[in-house]
């Protein structure tokens, strides 16, 4: 039984016994190769959560109605990407044995890692579904393979050819597309496609991961992030995907990449707060899909 956080997500003070989504954060930022600041992303979103309301009007449904468990952030070893991946990792694991979905908020996107093992264990049959920027099919970065660069390779070093399908993405060198182009679905850009993927997960009822990189938005919109790309889209683009891609049998997910040190207005950190609150209604909505 995971005790009660002291400063939880607006909305999400349920208890752990009845809650369907457990929330948990990583923040962790020390394979950062730009600019650091994600590890504070999580305690950001939780305090700046109550600048925003519980209802949604974009889904006419309130987070008061739903019951979800916020444990707060863990304690991670920031000398050892490997052991911080162990402890989110663990974390997930217990979250899942408990019949619970669990959302992880980073942190830098290495953090995904400890997460999808987790998930992949106990749902052998996984698909990834990756909103990003970036396409994180690096082997190495700068002689390191666990880096937020290398994380959705290291995904694919888990699930194989077919099972990773990705979107928005705009950045990367040219061995990562043609990696991409053998081993994994990218949609350049947007979410292109997504809608037919979407139709495709739900007809097999395959079990889904999502991973939201929230500089998949354009910078205009979310400056507040390590690594900014331009030509993203929009955050109405965005809400829209998350509604769409629900409607799978999403059985683990996480939002990660805000830092909120870098955007001094708070508009980013007050967009993530409300994508948070989104994909939580959206996940609770579909919740009977899992």
């Amino acid at each position: 039984m995971l005790p009660r956080n002291v400063e939880n997500f607006i909305g999400c003070d349920s208890a752990y016994r009845t809650a369907q989504i457990v929330l948990f954060g990583a923040p962790y930022d020390s394979t950062t190769s730009y600019r650091p600041g994600a590890r504070f992303g999580p305690a950001a979103i939780r305090h700046e959560s109550y600048g925003i309301e519980t209802y949604s009007p974009y889904q006419n449904t309130d987070l008061t109605d739903c019951e979800i468990f916020d444990s707060g952030d863990l304690e991670l070893c920031f000398g050892s990407s490997e052991s911080a991946l162990v402890d989110i990792e663990s974390r997930a694991a217990e979250i899942l044995r408990d019949g619970k979905l669990p959302l992880l908020l980073g942190g830098e996107h290495l953090v995904t890692l400890g997460s999808v093992r987790a998930v992949a264990a106990r749902y052998p049959e996984l698909h990834i579904v990756h909103f990003d920027a970036h396409a994180d099919l690096r082997d190495d970065y700068l002689g390191a393979q666990l880096s937020h660069a290398c994380v959705l390779r290291r995904c694919h070093d888990i699930l194989g050819d077919g099972r990773i399908h990705q979107f928005c993405i705009r950045s990367g060198d040219r061995e990562e597309f043609e990696f991409a182009a053998r081993h994994t679905d990218l949609h350049k850009f947007d979410f292109t496609g997504l809608a037919e993927l979407t139709q495709w997960l739900c007809e097999t009822k395959v079990p889904v991961y999502l991973t939201i990189d929230l500089d998949c938005l354009d910078p205009s919109a979310f400056p507040g992030t390590g690594t900014p790309e331009a030509g993203g889209v929009s955050f109405l683009q965005l809400l829209d995907a998350i509604r769409t891609v629900t409607r799978a049998n999403i059985v683990g997910a996480d939002l990660n990449e805000l830092a909120p040190t870098l955007d001094t207005t708070g508009v980013s950190t007050a967009t993530a707060c409300k994508t948070l609150r989104e994909l939580l209604l959206a996940l609770v909505h579909n919740r009977p899909h899992v």
